[in-house]
């Protein structure tokens, strides 16, 4: 069921009068059957087979976080009660005893969950290396690659309730004593598709204790909503169709046209996350359920660190706390911090742990990309770029201070750029997807003389009104982002007259309607980050 359907449209606003109409202690039920209903209509596998993964993970969940949860309270009444008795040795050894149990049930929760994504999502490509090693080896055997079909957003939430699980280890959070509360939890149907990947603190509360009616929920919500389908079905829909063209026919398209391509697709790719984010984030606020924003005008960046600040950010913040923070304080990176600098000094030696962490995770989010060379290439580009750019800092600083254009709007203006050429030139491993043929055609950059004309951009699939929408709609995501700097864009038009909030809301929905990409025989794209 996707977000740009019309079944969607309408299951949606079933799910949004319900909610409302209903009393509120039962308004979490409603969400949990609208959730399971949602997955059961996704059908990106055979069925029950769809819904097995995820009740797996739920009830894994479940049991593994309600064992720690216990043991934590046993541990906690143990102490009280036998306060005075205990000395202080015989404490710290009863506390690491129970920590070791509660670490032994985390890692069996993690084991499964993580196992399970790795056997769907990785198994093939497992597989594809090793027969690419036995080649190699001479060996004329090869094993055989196994159908297994990947549900819609097992990715997210499974990193969900892995979160969850670590929260409840570390006493961030108690185990909910409710499976039917985790599961509305682990499968709250707006983030099916393509997250923000919440934290069970954040979102919990919303979930379970609903709101009084107010309108503005529903208003703020459809107007969320409404941008999301014109970000996508205006624009990312439309562009998909050039940068396609341009992708398949590296032969005909390279060289200037591999730069096009790199514009075209940071704007599709753009408009198609961030569309689908406000889309999610919309229909969970139509029924007053906030969700973390997940993107804060990325383009806008300075430098690749700011850029992931801004990008994905509960991706992002994910891998930093539930990975980096964990594994640079792990017993084996202060062993590697010791050892390196002992033998390398410490000026090089302190930075052989931290550099080997970022480097998982790194490796992590590729690998979370896709089951592909190319993703993990991705993944380790933006970290050599982000490490490299960390050594340079005290040239920078004496750039800087030669210079004296730095916070200057033009040398703003230059970092913003140069961003966007590093985050699109690493992005054609996506778009390419084979790391040779990634590396050739931006060599091609320098070395063909393809020629952009209007009979070229013609052939890429459009037409010259296409190219006229895009523009208008790019500048107009443009405008929009530049007044959101200042404060929200909707609570401004909240505060004209109505007739001017009216025209802006009814102009877009004719927008959408006249301009958007669908009709008869259109089969609406898949979001792009559907496949994670």
């Amino acid at each position: 069921m996707l977000f740009t359907s019309y079944n969607f449209i309408a299951f949606l606003s079933a799910v949004i009068i319900l909610y409302w109409l209903i009393p509120r202690k039962a308004r979490w039920v409603l969400l949990l059957v609208a959730d399971m209903v949602f997955y059961y209509f996704s059908k990106t596998t055979a069925l029950p087979v769809n819904l097995i993964y995820l009740v797996s993970t739920i009830v894994s969940t479940y049991i593994f976080t309600n064992l720690i949860t216990r043991n934590a309270n046993k541990e906690k009444a143990y102490l009280k009660a036998n306060k005075e008795s205990l000395d202080k040795e015989t404490k710290k050894k009863y506390k690491e005893q129970q920590k070791a149990v509660r670490r032994r049930l985390l890692i069996g929760s993690i084991v499964v969950n993580i196992g399970m994504l790795a056997v769907v999502k990785y198994t093939n490509f497992t597989i594809s290396n090793i027969n690419s090693i036995m080649g190699v080896l001479g060996s004329a055997h090869r094993l055989t690659f196994v159908d297994i079909a990947v549900p819609m957003g097992i990715s997210y939430y499974i990193f969900q309730t892995v979160g969850y699980s670590i929260d409840c280890y570390r006493g961030k959070t108690e185990a909910q004593k409710n499976i039917f509360k985790l599961a509305l939890f682990a499968s709250f149907f707006p983030q099916l598709v393509q997250g923000p990947i919440s934290r069970y603190d954040d979102l919990a509360p919303a979930l379970f204790e609903s709101k009084e009616f107010d309108f503005k929920y529903i208003s703020y919500g459809l107007q969320r909503i409404l941008w999301g389908f014109f970000k996508k079905l205006v624009i990312a829909d439309r562009l998909l169709t050039a940068v396609t063209t341009i992708i398949k026919d590296t032969e005909t398209y390279n060289g200037l046209f591999v730069v096009l391509g790199m514009l075209f697709y940071a704007i599709e790719l753009y408009c198609d996350f961030t569309g689908g984010i406000d889309i999610t984030i919309g229909a969970a606020e139509a029924l007053g359920i906030p969700l973390k924003e997940n993107f804060i005008r990325p383009y806008f960046s300075k430098t690749l660190k700011e850029f992931w600040n801004r990008w994905h950010i509960t991706m992002g913040t994910w891998f930093t706390d539930y990975i980096f923070y964990p594994l640079s304080v792990s017993k084996f990176m202060l062993n590697l911090n010791r050892s390196s600098r002992k033998h390398l000094g410490d000026k090089i030696g302190k930075r052989v742990p931290v550099y080997t962490a970022t480097i998982i995770v790194w490796f992590a989010t590729g690998i979370w990309h896709g089951a592909s060379w190319n993703f993990i290439v991705w993944g380790l580009g933006n970290c050599l770029v982000l490490l490299i750019s960390q050594e340079l800092e005290p040239f920078y600083r004496f750039f800087h201070s030669k210079t004296k254009v730095n916070g200057t709007r033009i040398w703003d203006a230059v970092r913003i750029i140069r961003t966007m050429l590093i985050v699109s030139s690493l992005r054609l491993f996506d778009c390419y997807r084979d790391v040779p043929l990634t590396f050739k055609m931006f060599g091609s950059i320098f070395t063909d003389k393809a020629v952009i004309n209007k009979e070229t951009l013609m052939g890429l699939g459009l037409e010259p009104t296409d190219y006229i929408v895009v523009l208008i709609g790019v500048i107009i995501v443009f405008v929009v982002s530049l007044i959101g700097r200042s404060g929200s864009v909707r609570d401004k038009i909240s505060t004209i007259p109505y007739w001017g909030k009216f025209a802006i809301w009814f102009g877009l929905f004719l927008i959408v309607l006249i301009f958007g990409q669908y009709g008869i025989g259109y089969a609406a794209s898949q979001f792009i980050y559907n496949q994670f």
